[in-house]
């Protein structure tokens, strides 16, 4: 990991989706240094994508993403994750069903769990009023990248299937 960079970790439905939103919300010097998708949350060590997907090792498809704290903060990585799905339907995205699809927030510090609650309070209270957010706020476990098919998957597929859910809504600022 670069130095001075960190980690921000968010699980928010098929992670295909996700990452492509990320990296291309954040990259090109807008703060992205990498992102890969993989396995957290779960007690199955090395999991395969058929073995989350069957909902069985309480992993959920997520993003790792390593960041540049000085380009762009942990807050507006996670308002930005409160904008691209829906953080209400629990254990779903679209048609997406299972616990591997939840939405979830594994924070690496104090700090991050901290901003994790407050944006996740904000979020709630201005843009997610009519339906509670269900979104886990969770210590980052172990990671597990997923297959190497599965890293930027919509790069390389372009078409390939996207989650009807993921997409930016169009929220003013988070005020404080």
């Amino acid at each position: 990991m670069p130095e001075g960079s960190q980690l921000a970790t968010v699980a928010a439905g098929c992670f295909w989706g996700v990452e492509h939103l990320y990296r291309k919300t954040f990259g090109a010097g807008k703060g992205l240094i990498d992102a890969k998708v993989g396995y957290i949350g779960g007690d199955t060590k090395s999991p395969s994508y058929r073995s989350v997907c069957s909902g069985q090792t309480g992993h959920a498809e997520s993003l790792q993403i390593t960041f540049d704290p000085s380009t762009v903060s942990y807050g507006q990585l996670l308002e930005f994750f409160y904008k691209m799905h829906d953080p209400t339907t629990k254990d779903r995205q679209g048609g997406d069903a299972g616990t591997q699809y939840r939405s979830a927030v594994f924070f690496h510090s104090p700090e991050q769990e901290q901003t994790a609650k407050q944006v996740t309070e904000k979020a709630q209270q201005q843009w997610w009023k009519g339906n509670k957010i269900t979104t886990q706020i969770l210590p980052a476990g172990e990671w597990y990248d997923a297959e190497k098919y599965h890293q930027l998957y919509l790069d390389k597929n372009p078409g390939g299937y996207e989650c009807p859910a993921h997409y930016v809504r169009n929220f003013p600022p988070l005020s404080d």
